[in-house]
């Protein structure tokens, strides 16, 4: 028998006394917990349906600000470490470093306060839409927004919070935004479960517990399949401090060490380096350093990935490259460039603004390569450099021809904070979302060794000078995600808003063309 769900009590929960403002900062505090390296993924389900209490009175332009201040809390938690790439290693001053990081993060959080705005003003009434219809698809657009817009930040996107959890399940299938989707609905029916009573609090029970189930026996589904032998994979990581890493004094001491590496572990079928490993252009480092390192590479039947700044010398313009050696050379050039790290955005806008930041090698072009591929001996690797990695539509372009993914990144901008085990995440969503086994190379780390379920095989701590050597498995086929990227995730949300909103969302088109009309 059915429940007319627009009848049903809202007992069962007693009003917290906590002021919604609080509520609403301290669930944005409480979901990076979610996050590595807590990791403690059921805080997410739990953080979403104290989000949702706080709106639950609000009036439309109160519930903006309450979302305002779960991202402020999200993100001035998550991300604060921005400030010691511009104040430690951009020589910014500590207080315009600071104002700058607040500035972002309370930019970014914009992003929830207008999610919180749409569930106020679309809900129609009903006690479930707004935490089963418009919470969801909300949360889900505005992420998916966010990480585009402006040439996008997806940090912190909720779903990377379940990659050890039993969500994690669907990734293969709709993507980190679908496992957001998922967390969000997630804590809509926590808050039913504890809001309702009798059967309707069963029921959310009930649809909860199928939602994790599902995803637990998802994980064990194997969506891509072996392709020839495994490959033994070494990934090295320097150590270089980034404080010295552009001296040219240490440049042939940088040099040396990865060398050495390298020699030690030329048993491997592949050898990664970092992104900009080495800190001189190529052709300034090819005829002493690379051509006779290629010859004992090749002698010993390895290939060797390496990350270094490629310049045109015709027009004088510079990349971050990725460039393969050993049995064949190929070199790809990184395509999506970090704002104010690797290139300046609005330079005739900023004006003398843009001395403020004094990043080396800050004024990168893009790479033109159509897809990110590198041909590495006998396959195909689908690769990405350093915040590439967060964005899977750029990703999963690589595919199916990718045999296995390599990230190579330097985190030793960010110091000892959150960031290198965040980044980390991030990677392991990759692998997952894709099927694939990735390498992961960083400076002074995390580096790792992950399979395509998004687990660990190995690492190396962060600030150990080391490598880190597996097997990896080459696969091929792909998954539904890697077919169809974020459109079935931000569909499904774009869907719950105008199917949960549709009444008001006409009134709301209806009252901006009379207005218009006037």
């Amino acid at each position: 028998m059915a429940i007319p769900m627009m009848s049903l009590p809202k007992a069962g929960l007693a009003r917290l006394p906590i002021p919604p403002a609080m509520l609403a900062l301290g669930a944005g505090v409480l979901m990076v917990l979610s996050f590595a390296p807590f990791s403690l993924f059921p805080v997410a389900m739990l953080a979403m349906a104290i989000f949702h209490q706080s709106l639950v009175t609000a009036s439309p332009r109160s519930a903006f600000w309450r979302g305002w201040l779960f991202g402020a809390g999200l993100f001035g938690f998550g991300v604060f470490w921005i400030r010691i790439s511009l104040n430690e290693f951009g020589n910014m001053d500590a207080w315009v470093a600071h104002l700058l990081t607040a500035l972002f993060i309370a930019v970014m959080a914009l992003y929830s306060g207008a999610a919180g705005w749409l569930v106020r003003r679309l809900d129609p009434g009903p006690a479930w839409v707004a935490p089963l219809i418009l919470l969801p698809g909300s949360t889900v657009l505005l992420e998916w927004v966010r990480g585009w817009l402006f040439t996008g930040f997806p940090w912190l996107s909720l779903g990377y919070g379940q990659i050890a959890g039993p969500l994690a399940g669907y990734a293969p299938i709709l993507g980190v935004h679908g496992l957001s989707l998922l967390v969000a609905l997630s804590g809509g029916l926590l808050w039913c479960a504890i809001r309702w009573r009798h059967r309707a609090r069963i029921g959310a029970g009930i649809a909860l517990a199928a939602i994790w189930i599902g995803g637990a026996g998802l994980s064990a589904v194997d969506w891509t399949e072996p392709s020839g032998p495994p490959l033994r994979a070494s990934v090295l990581q320097a150590n270089i401090p980034q404080a010295i890493k552009w001296d040219p004094e240490a440049s042939l001491m940088i040099g040396e060490t990865y060398v050495d590496l390298t020699l030690e572990h030329l048993d491997s079928d592949l050898i990664v380096w970092p992104e900009t490993a080495l800190p001189d252009f190529l052709h300034q480092v090819r005829a002493p350093l690379l051509d006779p390192l290629t010859e004992q590479v090749r002698a010993e039947g390895a290939e060797l990935v390496l990350g270094l700044p490629v310049m045109d010398l015709e027009s004088g313009r510079y990349f971050n490259g990725l460039l393969a050696i050993g049995s064949q050379e190929d070199l790809y050039a990184k395509r999506h460039l970090v704002p104010f790290g690797e290139f300046l955005p609005f330079k005739s806008w900023l004006g003398p603004l843009v001395r403020l930041f004094e990043i080396p090698m800050s004024d990168f072009s893009p790479g033109d390569d159509r897809r990110p591929l590198l041909s590495v001996g006998a396959h195909r690797a689908g690769v990405s450099i350093c915040y590439e990695d967060v964005f899977p539509a750029e990703v999963i372009e690589a595919l199916p021809e990718a045999a296995y993914l390599i990230n190579v990144s330097n985190d030793a901008w960010f110091g000892d904070s959150l960031a290198p085990p965040q980044h980390l995440e991030i990677a392991r969503m990759r692998a997952l979302e894709t099927g694939r086994d990735l390498l992961r190379a960083t400076n002074t780390g995390i580096s790792a060794i992950i399979d395509h379920r998004g687990r660990l095989i190995d690492t190396l701590p962060a600030f150990v000078r080391g490598a880190v050597t597996a097997e990896i498995q080459p696969r091929q086929g792909a998954t539904p995600f890697s077919r169809f990227g974020n459109a079935p995730a931000v569909g499904l949300a774009l869907a719950l808003l105008l199917l949960g909103g549709r009444h008001n969302i006409r009134r709301l088109l209806q009252s901006i063309f009379s207005k218009w009309a006037r």
